[in-house]
């Protein structure tokens, strides 16, 4: 028997375990009870909650926590949830927030105002001991202050306009006082997160699956949500499940309902069984190349600007991708808060391309390498496993700069030493990257040295950097992180765009969604703002 064949065993037997009978098969009216089969293509890596931008984290993250806010996804609006109401100073360094009464963690404990406090301490800044990071969506953050045993109160170095936001985001799910006591390491086992969500963790086989069941007691979801009170479904069992082939199978074959990651050549075939796509945007930094230029062959902005002048956007998104995913025009998606089209400064142009290298001192050798002092113009990158066909964006994104004489080696995403690699520019010149979020806030978690840093520059994350550093580019970024005027912030924002593009240190490829497939039969499927899957109304219509 294959493995295949022992796979698609199992989910029988679960979905014939889990079926609903005849009497509840219903029309429009929800019904409860049933168990979602959800087909996950990775393993969750942990369950810090900042630690949520991992796709594969936040989609569990997103049905056993609360956040303090909810942010509507299609008017962008921060609404109650765990917290009431709010008010903000004139500057915005000084946050104070009513909490909602009676509600608790999983464990009967009060999700009141210590323990809001304790989250946002923790993810404000971080703990060594413990080796719990800062959280990307904090910035400036002091100190907190329990006002009363349902208020709390949060103070902030300087401005931080984008904090509102960010205590909605997956990265500010609340957890236990108790969750938060234990090493960054053990927050990989889900049977130690305790939150207050509507589903609760209820056994876990570690990178295989993870079942959650409904908590009974729950009824404080987001204020203005029409469902409210205990989830419909009785519980939602993960299955990792790698391969492509395998996840589509068995969701054509009923023996799922629903999965993630579908790639866009799968679409069709989906959609021709009567099947639903869903491809919610991720509203943030666009799947892009970005360069680390303290590595010499990439040091010359004319050699970044004829690399981005050799890519072709359009050629990689028709050739690889759906209409789900929109060539980008800006380093942020259009539906991105603050975005401005920056389509002028993403032009394809093979002849220009050449001629910056000439410029730049690179000739091409005997073999079609362009090379300067004997060095060929040899880059490598990563593939990123979590961006859709990241490897095939990659390969032809190589073949493109092939084309003006500069070689590009892509490396497997799997790789033992990718981690060790990634952070130094001599070994990764270039590398894949994105990230999502619906506040400008997001652009400065991809490029400040002190957040994901991913251009790599000195006084960030990496010990390999000899002397890349862009004040210029970091001030703009605090800019936008401590701007409490509106316009003024979005000016940064617009500043940032053309700034990033100018210097070429990103080339944006297309607007990244986040892709799933679900049977006909379930409904009031919902997503956050940047696209994890909520199943707090889904329900099962069989």
């Amino acid at each position: 028997m294959t493995l295949q064949q022992k796979f698609f065993g199992t989910i029988v037997a679960l979905a014939a375990a889990v079926s609903l009978p005849a009497s509840l098969v219903a029309a429009d009216t929800p019904v409860k009870g049933g168990t979602l089969i959800y087909l996950e293509q990775q393993a969750h890596t942990n369950l810090y909650p900042p630690a949520g931008g991992f796709y594969p984290n936040g989609g569990i993250l997103n049905q056993i926590t609360d956040k303090l806010t909810y942010q509507n996804p299609k008017t962008l609006e921060i609404e109650p949830w765990i917290a009431e109401s709010w008010t903000v100073n004139a500057d915005a360094t000084e946050y104070t927030f009513k909490i909602r009464s009676g509600v608790t963690f999983s464990d009967g404990t009060p999700l009141d105002a210590n323990a809001v406090a304790k989250n946002f301490d923790t993810f404000g800044l971080g703990n060594k001991a413990l080796k719990q990071p800062v959280s990307e969506v904090v910035n400036n953050y002091d100190r907190s202050e329990v006002i009363d045993p349902l208020t709390v109160k949060f103070y902030f170095k300087k401005p931080s306009p984008g904090f509102l936001q960010g205590t909605s985001v997956i990265g500010s799910g609340l957890v236990s006082p108790k969750t938060l006591e234990l090493p960054f390491e053990q927050l990989g086992d889900a049977t130690k997160i305790i939150g207050s969500g509507p589903f609760v963790v209820k056994a876990e086989t570690l990178g295989k699956s993870l079942d959650l069941t409904a908590r009974e007691d729950y009824n404080w979801g987001p204020k203005k949500l029409s469902h409210q009170g205990r989830s419909y479904l009785d519980g939602i069992q993960y299955i990792i499940t790698g391969e492509d082939s395998v996840r589509i199978g068995a969701l054509v074959a009923g023996q799922a309902d629903f999965i993630r990651q579908i790639q866009a050549y799968d679409e069709a075939q989906v959609e021709t069984q009567s099947f639903q796509i869903y491809a919610p945007s991720t509203r943030g930094v666009n799947n892009s190349v970005v360069f680390r230029p303290d590595n010499p062959l990439v040091a010359d902005v004319r050699v970044r600007k004829a690399l981005a002048l050799a890519t072709n956007r359009q050629e990689i998104v028709s050739t690889l991708f759906s209409k789900h995913y929109p060539p980008a025009t800006s380093i942020i998606a259009s539906t991105a808060i603050g975005y401005v089209d920056q389509s002028d400064k993403l032009a394809f142009d093979l002849d220009k391309a050449k001629a910056l290298l000439d410029e730049a001192g690179f000739k091409p050798g005997a073999d079609g390498i362009r090379e300067k002092d004997g060095q060929k113009l040899i880059l490598t990158a990563y593939e990123s496993l979590p961006q859709p066909q990241n490897r095939a964006t990659l390969q032809l994104v190589a073949q493109q700069w092939g084309k003006v004489g500069v070689k590009l080696d892509v490396l497997a995403g799997d790789s033992g030493s990718r981690t060790v690699d990634d952070l130094d520019p001599l070994k990764t010149p270039v590398s894949p990257a994105m990230v999502g979020r619906a506040d400008p806030d997001v652009i400065k978690s991809q490029y400040y040295p002190k957040n994901r840093d991913v251009l790599r520059q000195k006084g960030g994350g990496s010990d390999k950097i000899k002397s890349f550093v862009d004040d210029k580019l970091n001030g703009i970024l605090d800019e936008i992180a401590s701007q409490p005027d509106k316009e003024k912030r979005l000016k940064a924002v617009a500043q940032a765009q053309a700034y990033v593009l100018d210097q070429a240190y990103a080339i944006p490829i297309f607007e990244e969604p986040q892709a799933f497939a679900g049977a006909p039969y379930v409904k009031g499927v919902a997503f956050e703002a940047v696209g994890r899957p909520s199943f707090y109304s889904v329900w099962l219509d069989k």
